[in-house]
């Protein structure tokens, strides 16, 4: 467990070393912020589910430019080799990345908190919604840092791992719009597919079982997909 950690403190230091901590957290906050309280006195109510769900829209690109380089840059200048042939195993490897970016993502989290607050100043904020939209936040962004991870483990391109990421996370994002046109049978499997589905209860302040064990799922089988790659790369 302490290599784990070690590689996600790494892992972690490493957006801040550079700029890509620094834009992609501004440029969500400033995107959200204005799209947010651009909208927000037209509904007439202290609530912060549109803030949900304009964050859950931006993290459709936010996501894939963080973990586009997680593998990828490794593989492109060769420190994967070394990485693996220390003293760590693959799971190791991938969980340390995997809880770096994650930690990445709860500052991100954790940055928008002022805008409930402020929100709570205005008028009588529900924050049962809010906490339990929070955990659905998470919950979702954990599935497309997850997502993403595997898309960086099929290419050593970065610009390949983001869009691969990016058309993945959009598909999970959209696939709710399609239910409409398609046939009832057929129509409950894309519905239940769907990112939206499973986060609009949590954004109602029902925590569902279902939706946890959907997105901790989707997590798990991108987490095993990922693992299926990078040991592939032993035999080769």
């Amino acid at each position: 467990m302490s290599l784990v950690l070690t590689l996600a403190k790494r892992q972690f230091r490493s957006y801040f070393n550079g700029p890509t901590a620094y834009i992609v957290l501004g440029l969500v906050l400033f995107v959200l912020g204005f799209l947010f309280w651009e909208t927000f006195f037209l509904y007439d109510r202290a609530s912060v589910r549109e803030m949900f769900n304009y964050l859950r829209a931006i993290l459709v690109v936010a996501t894939p430019a963080l973990t586009m380089n997680l593998i990828a840059e490794e593989k492109r200048t060769g420190t994967i080799e070394l990485l693996l042939t220390m003293p760590v195993t693959d799971v190791q490897v991938l969980a340390g990345k995997f809880l770096g970016v994650l930690g990445l993502f709860g500052v991100l989290v954790l940055l928008t908190l002022p805008y409930p607050i402020a929100v709570s100043t205005l008028g009588p904020l529900d924050w049962g919604p809010v906490f339990s939209g929070y955990l659905g936040l998470f919950l979702q962004g954990a599935a497309m840092l997850a997502i993403g991870l595997m898309a960086s483990t099929v290419s050593e391109n970065q610009i390949v791992a983001f869009f691969v990421a990016l058309v993945l996370t959009a598909f999970f994002a959209t696939i709710g719009m399609l239910v409409p046109l398609l046939p009832a049978s057929l129509g409950h499997v894309f519905e239940y597919m769907s990112f939206g589905y499973h986060f609009e209860g949590l954004a109602r302040g029902v925590v569902d079982l279902r939706a946890v064990v959907y997105f901790t799922s989707l997590t798990t089988i991108a987490g095993l997909l990922s693992l299926y790659v990078l040991e592939s790369r032993r035999f080769r």
